[in-house]
């Protein structure tokens, strides 16, 4: 076929391997050892950081690597957002609100045969030329979770009920690392079964028991963490896991043909969780949020607490990053601001918030995001406003009634690591020994690199490029 530059390109097949919350350091440094297909690909192929987006969360990040397109333009800014400009109302994202095709839709149009595995979005799961299994955001005891409808009874009948995720906040651990474990085990027999089952032009398959394995356990396998402690009996929990993910992906690759391609892509990093500063208690303090009365219970959950909409001018959400919202008068309900008096508010609360003090004092970094500035376009139901309190090390915490503004666990469960802002990246061709390190990409670039690599036109209105330093054998 003739590519958009007017250049004839061989179309390519392509394996796509993606891992949930893996660092470019973990991948190449901690775990090669351990990962001798990984390794093997890692010193064939070309590899590097993929700089992840704004915010750092597998969706959207997982969305816009597959879509060329930002956060903002997605409408996705997270794992939920408030519905129709409700005070504590949310919902969270599905397939049916992606108005852009992914990859595997794209190809799929194509005429191209397409196999997925729990790649986010993925509920509920769009309608392919091939198959499509739903993701781990899955809703509780939802049986619409395969495409076609029929291949969830067949799997169920080789595999056993399906398991797309498992609960990560627990305080047992070792239960929880067997469960991760099995989770791993199924997934990719299901994927064994189903590439061999013809040649695909596009196969994929997401793993989410790597970001549970490092938010349940990064302070006992990661020395730069505050809690590790040498000799922990969960010390070892990340190479025996890497060691049999390993195996599973070799199985998958020996299965390869010289004219497919893989890719290994990991939609963010991970680090230390360093505590959570609670967002709403402070704007409490600060007199931005008005409640009617104290909160008896700590950890209470704000739409919970009796709050005086009609006095409130802003309040925040927990999670990786805290979403604030201002309470325009018109727009929400009780609104509080006159629309000409929100500029001098924000500005008020921007100086407010980066003047927040760290736990010993010291200044503590804040990094403040505006949607309608930091993408092309905002659309759907943005936050009013992102914050990172000291560069993503701290969580937001959204409940109230805490002793301090500064907690140092989780307070929605126990949680070890938050998310870092660079992803792996790695593609390598069996027919191409042409290692190479240090290529960075941006989570908008993967679609059209991945499209270039398979010798497929790339479709007008991308917001990414294609990486040509990233496809083997070009120069």
């Amino acid at each position: 076929m003739r590519g958009t530059d007017g250049s004839s390109r061989r179309r390519r097949k392509l394996l796509v391997i993606g891992l949930d919350g893996v660092p470019p350091e973990t991948l190449v440094e901690l775990h090669r050892a351990h990962m001798p297909t990984v390794a093997a690909m890692l010193d064939a192929g070309v590899h590097g950081a993929m700089r992840t987006t704004d915010p750092p969360i597998s969706l959207p990040a997982w969305a816009v690597m597959f879509t060329g397109y930002d956060p903002g333009s997605l409408g996705f800014y997270g794992f939920r957002h408030r519905l129709n400009h409700s005070y504590t109302q949310n919902y969270m994202p599905r397939t049916t609100l992606l108005e852009v095709p992914t990859l595997y839709q794209l190809l799929s149009d194509r005429g191209r045969r397409v196999g997925v595995i729990g790649m986010p979005p993925g509920y509920p799961p769009p309608h392919l030329n091939g198959f499509y299994i739903s993701d781990f955001l899955t809703p509780p005891e939802s049986t619409d979770v395969t495409y076609p409808p029929e291949l969830r009874a067949e799997l169920e009948a080789r595999f056993g009920r399906y398991r797309f995720d498992v609960p990560f906040r627990a305080e047992e651990r070792g239960e929880l690392f067997r469960q991760i474990l099995e989770m791993t085990r199924q997934r990719w027999q299901v994927a064994e079964a189903l590439y061999t089952r013809e040649s695909w032009d596009l196969f994929a398959v997401h793993e989410i028991g790597t970001d549970r394995l490092h938010h349940a356990f990064w302070k006992y396998i990661d020395p730069a963490h505050p809690k590790y402690a040498a000799g922990n009996p969960f010390e070892h929990v990340a190479v025996e896991y890497f060691r049999q993910l390993d195996q599973w992906i070799g199985r998958l690759v020996s299965h390869i043909d010289p004219d497919t391609l893989v890719a290994i892509v990991s939609d963010h990093g991970m680090m230390p969780m360093l505590g959570c500063f609670c967002i709403n208690q402070w704007l409490v303090e600060k007199g931005y949020l008005v409640l009617k009365q104290p909160v008896a219970r700590a950890g209470t959950p704000l739409e919970k607490a009796e709050v005086d909409w009609g006095r409130t001018r802003a309040w925040g959400a927990g999670g990786y990053y805290a979403r604030i919202f201002f309470n325009v008068r018109g727009r929400e309900s009780e609104g509080a601001i006159a629309p000409e008096e929100l500029p001098a508010v924000r500005a008020a609360l921007e100086r407010d918030l980066k003047a927040i003090p760290g736990p010993s004092g010291a200044p503590f970094p804040i990094d403040i995001l505006d949607p309608q500035t930091t993408y092309r376009e905002a659309r759907g139901d943005p936050p009013d406003l992102m914050v990172y309190f000291d560069h993503l090390r701290w969580r937001s915490a959204g409940t109230l009634g805490h002793p301090t503004n500064y907690l140092e666990e989780n307070d929605t469960g126990p949680d070890d690591a938050v998310h870092g802002v660079d992803g792996a990246f790695l593609l390598y061709d069996p027919e191409v020994q042409d290692g190479r390190g240090g290529v960075r990409v941006d989570a908008v670039d993967v679609m059209p690199t991945l499209l270039r690599a398979m010798g497929e036109e790339i479709p007008a209105g991308l917001q990414g490029r294609p990486v040509l330093a990233a496809i083997p054998g070009t120069r």
